[in-house]
C-alpha cells in the first residue's frame, strides 16, 4: 500500500509538470505507475478541482529580503553584547484582482511577514480598491492604502529598502511615519507632474490608535523636470525630480512625555533626485514641529534633519553598483542645550544577478550624540528576491 501511495504522488507530480491535465494513470500490484492500461493494472481515480475567480484577471507577485547581520557595538561606549543573526526582513505576497471594465482598476491585498517578539508573524500591509480616472489623470485608493511619500522614494530614489528604510521612516533618524494606513489617497499622474493627497487614520498600519477622533492629512507633489517618471525602471532612465511632501496629524500618536498624552505633529520635506543609468544622486531636508499648545511640551518626533545618497553603477547592463548614504537628525528639546545629533553612515555594493535576485553587502555605522550605547557597526549581507 505504501508503494502505491508514493507512486501515486509521483504520478501526480509528473502529470502536473509534463503531461496533459486529462492524462489517465494506472498502477500494478507492485506499485509501479503507468500511462497505459493492461490486465494487471488498475486505473487510478482522478478528481479535479477547478481554480476559479469572479475577476477577469488575477496577478500574483512576491518580494522577500533575506539577510545576515553582524552588529559590533563599540566596546568603550556600550555594555550591549555583539550579535550575529539571520533575518527575514520582509516577505510580501501580493494579489491584484481586476474586477471592473476599466483594465487599470483593481483590488489589491498584500500580506507581509514581520518579526514580533522574536518570532515571525504575518500582517496585513495593503488591502484597497483602486479606481482609475475618477478625476482627470487621477485615480483613488480606498481602504488600507499607500501613504503619499515612502512608496515614491523607494521606487524613484532610494532603491535599497532591503538594507535601510527611507529617511522619513528610519528609526535612528527621523522616524516620523510609515508606508500604509487606513483612509483614501488620490493619485494624479501627468508627464511633468504627479501628486498624491489623502486623509488617513494617522497612526499607520502597525501602530495602535492613540485616539479615535484624530486624522492625518498627507500629501506629495513631484515635478518631473525632464518629463520622465523613473518608477520601477529608474536604473535605466534619465530623469530629474523635485518633490514637496508632508503630513498634518491631529492626535497623532501616544506620547507619555507629552502632558496632554498625545502629540499633534506637522512635518514637511523637500527632496530632489537626479538619475542616469550610470549614477544617481539625491538629497532631502525635513522639518517637523509640534503644534500642541500645552506649555512646556515638545513632541518626541519634533526636529529637523537631512540626508543624501549617491549610487554609481557599472557593468555591461549596469548590474553592479557602489552606494553611500548619510543621515542626520536633531530632535527638538525643551532645553536647547539638550538638542544633539543622531548620524548614520552607510557604504555598500550590490549586484543585480537577474531581474529576480539582487545581492547587497554593506556596513552601516550609527554615531549618536544623545545615546552612545546604541552606537555600532552593522555588517550586512542581503538577498532581495522578487517575482
Amino acid at each position: 500500500m505504501k508503494k502505491i501511495v508514493l507512486s501515486t504522488i509521483a504520478a501526480i507530480a509528473v502529470g502536473v509538470t509534463s503531461l496533459s491535465a486529462g492524462q489517465q494513470f494506472y498502477v500494478n500490484e507492485d506499485g509501479q505507475v503507468f500511462t497505459t492500461s493492461a490486465t494487471d493494472r488498475i486505473a487510478i481515480d482522478q478528481k479535479e478541482t477547478d481554480v476559479f475567480s469572479h475577476a477577469d484577471k488575477l496577478k500574483f507577485n512576491g518580494l522577500a529580503y533575506l539577510g545576515l547581520t553582524s552588529t559590533d557595538y563599540r566596546a568603550a561606549e556600550s555594555s550591549k553584547a555583539d550579535t550575529s543573526k539571520f533575518e527575514l526582513r520582509r516577505a510580501y505576497f501580493q494579489l491584484k484582482a481586476y474586477l471592473l471594465e476599466d483594465k487599470k482598476s483593481y483590488y489589491r491585498v498584500t500580506m507581509d511577514a514581520t518579526n514580533v517578539a522574536g518570532y515571525q508573524t504575518v500582517i496585513l500591509k495593503y488591502a484597497y480598491l483602486y479606481l482609475n480616472n475618477v478625476l482627470p489623470f487621477t485615480g483613488v485608493e480606498l481602504g488600507q492604502v499607500h501613504r503619499p511619500w515612502i512608496d515614491y522614494e523607494e521606487h524613484n530614489s532610494w532603491g535599497y529598502r532591503d538594507i535601510q528604510k527611507v529617511f522619513v521612516e528610519e528609526k535612528n533618524t527621523a522616524h516620523l511615519t510609515n508606508s500604509a494606513d487606513l483612509g483614501f489617497n488620490f493619485k494624479t499622474k501627468t508627464k511633468y507632474f504627479d501628486s498624491e493627497i489623502g486623509m488617513f487614520q494617522g497612526e499607520g498600519y502597525h501602530t495602535a490608535e492613540a485616539n479615535n477622533d484624530g486624522m492625518s492629512l498627507e500629501w506629495r507633489a513631484t515635478a518631473h523636470l525632464l518629463g520622465v517618471n523613473g518608477k520601477d525602471k529608474f536604473t535605466k532612465k534619465t530623469y530629474a525630480d523635485v518633490s514637496f511632501y508632508g503630513q498634518y496629524n491631529t492626535r497623532h500618536t501616544a506620547d507619555t512625555a507629552a502632558k496632554s498624552g498625545y502629540s499633534d505633529l506637522v512635518f514637511g520635506g523637500l527632496h530632489a533626485v537626479f538619475n542616469t543609468p550610470a549614477f544617481q544622486i539625491a538629497g532631502q531636508y525635513i522639518l517637523s514641529t509640534d503644534t500642541s499648545d500645552v506649555t512646556g511640551e515638545v513632541s518626541k518626533q519634533a526636529g529637523s534633519g537631512y540626508n543624501a545618497h549617491t549610487i554609481a553603477r557599472f557593468g555591461s547592463d549596469h548590474q553592479y553598483a557602489v552606494l553611500g548614504r548619510y543621515d542626520s537628525w536633531t530632535a527638538n528639546k525643551f532645553i536647547d542645550a539638550d538638542e544633539v545629533e543622531n548620524r548614520t553612515y552607510t557604504l555598500g555594493a550590490s549586484w543585480q544577478q537577474n531581474e529576480n535576485v539582487q545581492w547587497v553587502a554593506n556596513v552601516t555605522t550609527t554615531d549618536n550624540q544623545n545615546n552612545s550605547s546604541l552606537n555600532a557597526n552593522m555588517y550586512m549581507l542581503t538577498a532581495q528576491v522578487e517575482f
